[in-house]
């Protein structure tokens, strides 16, 4: 969505619509009437199902069934459509198409086979190298607004894409560097603090969450966890306190320890408390 000049909030829906529609008898076709058991994947805003067109492409995909009850509605479902459709990059997840015949939200999305890095980091026994991922630290040039771990997909090669565009904005490029003022919006854990306390939100709101991410990434822990002592249930204030003193060695992943070297890993400190800055002015660009 963009901003007009009297403030009002311009949209290319329903007129201008790039996104293929697809009809609610191919998708129950595809999920087999909304079979539990093709289901890959559940959150708030419903069922993830995996199918396989079958218009001749035989592409794997992704469905996405918005829950009627979900906190997430039309707003989120047409942001999301509006912003994939206008958007290709490499490191965004495709979206194929959508429907929303019968008051049904759907959304079909290339399948991305080795789900997401939450997984990877929390979930999954097998751990990852520090190679790999380094690799999942992307670059993005969007405002989003909710980036985190459970919102990074990984493709058949690895490569990390961002996914969840329902809370995204995209702004005029004059407005990224001063914000926009919107309502408080994402996952705790990985607000910027500033973002929460003004509602002004900015590319480098997005900053810090990546910093956030990590440091996720480099301790393997979640960042926010009440399973935890107290002083550990926020992982960037418990991380920085060790990042002060010099000892960030000694919270990282123990399968990582011999794998980074000191010098790295200075950097990668550097990098991560550049992006978490408590001043949004002092935080680092995402600009290579």
């Amino acid at each position: 969505m963009f901003t007009g000049s009297s403030g009002e909030t311009l949209s290319l829906f329903p007129t201008g619509l790039a996104c293929p529609h697809f009809p609610i008898s191919e998708i129950l076709l595809v999920t087999q009437n909304f079979n539990d058991e093709l289901v890959i994947g559940q959150g708030g805003f419903g069922k993830v199902y995996k199918g396989t067109l079958k218009n001749g492409t035989k592409s794997v995909v992704a469905i996405k069934r918005l829950d009627a009850g979900s906190a997430q509605g039309p707003t989120e479902f047409w942001a999301e459509v509006e912003m994939l459709s206008m958007l290709r990059h490499c490191n965004l997840v495709p979206l194929i198409g959508y429907c929303n015949d019968n008051r049904e939200m759907i959304l079909v999305y290339e399948y991305m086979p080795n789900g997401t890095l939450e997984d990877h980091l929390h979930k999954l026994h097998t751990p990852l190298s520090f190679s790999q991922r380094l690799k999942m630290c992307i670059e993005h040039g969007i405002i989003h607004r909710d980036v985190k771990s459970s919102n990074i997909l990984l493709d058949d090669n690895w490569a990390a894409k961002i996914s969840d565009f329902g809370l995204s904005k995209i702004s005029p490029i004059d407005k990224l560097s001063t914000g926009v003022n919107t309502l408080i919006k994402g996952t705790f854990g990985y607000f910027d603090p500033n973002y929460f306390s003004t509602g002004r939100l900015t590319r480098k709101s997005d900053v810090f969450s990546f910093g956030v991410i990590l440091l996720e990434v480099l301790c393997k822990k979640r960042a926010m966890d009440s399973s935890l002592d107290e002083e550990q249930w926020s992982l960037v204030e418990w991380a920085q306190d060790f990042m002060k003193g010099g000892k960030l060695k000694d919270i990282i992943d123990p399968y990582l320890k011999g794998e980074i070297s000191r010098k790295c890993l200075n950097g990668y400190a550097k990098l991560v408390d550049g992006c978490l800055h408590r001043s949004p002015k002092q935080r680092i660009t995402m600009r290579l």
